[in-house]
């Protein structure tokens, strides 16, 4: 009884606000995409793709902060920007894309774009509120004075979820290097293709 509470309250608290922001993602996406094409605006669309990118870009301000290459800039509000950057980008990257493919690379570069931003969503809303989550739990049922070993099978499953999720850290970079070298090859084929006349 006590392991589905906790499991419950992991996923009210944790996992579902994580499946809102990106239900919110996908929502704000189609209805953006919907309006463009219902006010004969679709050619905005084709555009939309620079100020995202380069919002995206602008946000790895936090990583090179994070990983000391930068000195200047307070962590957490970099952070916040980059949460913030990342998502408007991805969603203006995501409307530039709209339901127009004509070739592959669009198709793999706005794919490889929704799973980046999952990706870093993974690690914004689950890995660090579901840590702090297990961690309470513990020290919850210890308080109560079950056994370590009570303590250990109460929040079991919440201990595996959270483990699983503590694996983002080692592909949320390579996602993100695939994602750059199809968004570069995007952009340089749009320039050797471009009707420049």
């Amino acid at each position: 009884m006590t392991t589905s509470l906790t499991a419950g309250s992991l996923w009210r608290q944790h996992i579902l606000p994580f499946t809102l922001l990106l239900g919110l993602l996908a929502a704000a996406t189609l209805a953006g995409d919907f309006l463009l094409h219902r006010l004969n605006l679709v050619w905005v669309g084709r555009y939309l793709g620079i100020p995202g990118t380069l919002l995206i870009i602008g946000s790895l301000v936090y990583s090179l902060r994070k990983r000391k290459y930068i000195s200047s800039g307070n962590p957490k509000t970099l952070l916040t920007l980059h949460e913030v950057g990342t998502w408007l980008g991805s969603l203006m990257v995501l409307l530039h894309a709209g339901v127009h493919f004509n070739a592959i690379l669009p198709w793999l570069a706005t794919v490889a774009t929704g799973v980046n931003v999952i990706s870093g969503m993974v690690g914004k809303l689950l890995l660090s509120r579901s840590r702090q989550h297990v961690l309470g739990q513990r020290e919850h049922f210890q308080l109560r004075g079950l056994s370590r070993p009570e303590v250990e099978q109460a929040v079991f499953w919440d201990a595996v979820t959270l483990d699983a999720m503590t694996k983002w850290r080692k592909v949320h970079i390579p996602i993100f290097v695939v994602f750059a070298a199809l968004a570069l090859g995007h952009i340089v084929s749009i320039f050797l293709f471009w009707g420049w006349t």
